[in-house]
């Protein structure tokens, strides 16, 4: 086994910096449930599970046998020339379960970015419109549309999607239209209706508008309850397909299945990714027919619904289902919320404390009045969360919001350890004990 240091001067020397987003030496050897451990050794509790990857957790038994069990019987058959059952009752569970009555089909990938990507590739044949309509601060994937239709500070270098509009998101704590505006969702959807639709954006000319119900690498900001269903209200009464990117949030994340579960809507098109596949390479388009039937062979990937893949998805749907997880992240991110809001009482640095379920963020500021980001610190207490055995990370558009999306197995007992972790790596950092030296070496967001 390669130790630590080999294995970070073999990472320097052979991997592309383009998929290099550190923020601190690990080097994983195995996990289990909540658990990571490292080629030394060490243990960790793990508040991230891979950027919301590992919802049911690490090494499942019902996952485990059932990808061995398709192994035994194939690894591959092509979804594009051919039939196989995982892929038929994997879409034929997704259209079960997810939102809406009216005729749906499902497009399979691997990640969240080739699905935002088909997506963004479809609604305009699929309506004859060119323009679609998304939100600063999202981050839609790392291909041409999805990086398009993204507008993250970290993906500012990207010049192209002169298709894609952009407007604000509803940010409760920071919110676009001013700090004495009363309601920040109104004034996005009056500013779509009354002055975008208006003037450089006819809603007739609008296939879709793309949206997060959390926005989550724009800073796991959790809009007003009324701004998904004036959304879906306004995309009704212009025609408009309302597309919601549940890749990260979704699959039992927030307490329900789905996201937009929680506020009564129904998209038109849904997408899905990480957290699918449980970790093995997954992602769904469930949307209207008529989307995803827009032509033949329009969006097509050689290994894409593969019978590895599909398995995985059908096993991390029932593990979820059978056990209850969305009921485990509803009641345990409600106290983890609690106890997050507790260090806010105790620590300056923390400006707000929001999310829904096991997707919970932490906002970093030098001055609660002034909401001054605290982008440094937030990089700080992360590098010193992974010293102490806590792996978490940050995200925003200023890169100062701690991010906490831990496996949707977590215990109180888990929340107790990892908030004690925390509450420690917080005061190392107010206390100038974590210097700058120590994280100069990580990029981050």
């Amino acid at each position: 086994m390669l130790s630590l240091e080999a294995m970070s001067a073999l990472d320097a020397k052979v991997i592309s910096d383009a998929m290099r987003l550190r923020f601190y030496p690990l080097a994983v050897e195995r996990a289990q449930g909540c658990r990571v451990w490292d080629v030394q050794g060490k243990a960790y509790l793990d508040f991230a599970a891979g950027w919301a990857v590992v919802n049911i957790g690490y090494g499942h038994p019902r996952f485990r046998e059932a990808l061995l069990s398709q192994l035994e019987r194939t690894n591959f058959a092509s979804l594009i020339s051919g039939m196989h059952a995982p892929a038929l009752q994997l879409a034929e569970k997704l259209i079960a379960l997810t939102p809406g009555d009216f005729p749906k089909k499902v497009w399979f990938g691997f990640c969240g970015s080739d699905a935002n990507e088909t997506v963004g590739r479809l609604l305009p044949i699929a309506t004859g419109r060119r323009r679609l309509v998304s939100f600063i601060g999202a981050y839609h994937g790392a291909t041409a549309t999805s990086m398009a239709m993204s507008a993250h500070a970290a993906q500012s270098h990207f010049i192209g999607g002169g298709h894609v509009v952009k407007v604000p998101y509803p940010h409760p704590y920071r919110c676009p239209f001013g700090d004495d505006v009363h309601d920040c969702a109104q004034a996005t959807i009056r500013f779509l209706e009354d002055y975008l639709f208006k003037t450089i954006c006819p809603p007739d000319d609008v296939a879709g508008i793309i949206v997060e119900t959390i926005q989550s690498d724009g800073g796991d900001i959790v809009p007003p309850a009324t701004f998904l269903p004036m959304l879906a209200d306004l995309c009704q009464r212009y025609g408009i397909y309302l597309v919601v990117d549940d890749v990260k949030v979704g699959v039992g994340r927030t307490g329900r299945m789905f996201s937009p579960e929680h506020f009564g809507v129904t998209p038109d098109v849904l997408v899905l990714g990480k957290a699918l596949g449980n970790g093995i390479p997954l992602s769904a388009v469930v949307a209207r027919k008529e989307i995803l039937d827009a032509g033949i062979g329009l969006a097509i990937f050689t290994t894409a619904g593969n019978p590895l893949s599909c398995a995985a998805g059908l096993a991390t749907l029932e593990a979820i289902e059978q056990e209850k997880m969305p009921e485990n992240a509803a009641r345990v991110g409600t106290y983890l919320h609690q106890r997050l809001c507790e260090l806010q009482e105790r620590h300056p640095l923390i400006g707000d404390v929001r999310g829904m379920g096991l997707m919970q963020g932490v906002e970093l500021v030098h001055d609660r009045q002034t909401k001054a980001p605290a982008a440094r610190e937030a990089a700080k207490v992360v590098y010193r969360a992974f010293e102490l055995g806590l792996l978490l990370f940050y995200v925003g558009m200023f890169s100062n919001v701690l991010e906490i999306t831990p496996p949707l197995v977590l215990s109180e007992a888990e929340v107790d350890e990892g908030v004690a972790i925390l509450d420690q790596a917080l005061s190392d950092v107010e206390m100038g004990r974590v210097s700058d030296e120590v994280i100069a070496p990580y990029a981050g967001w």
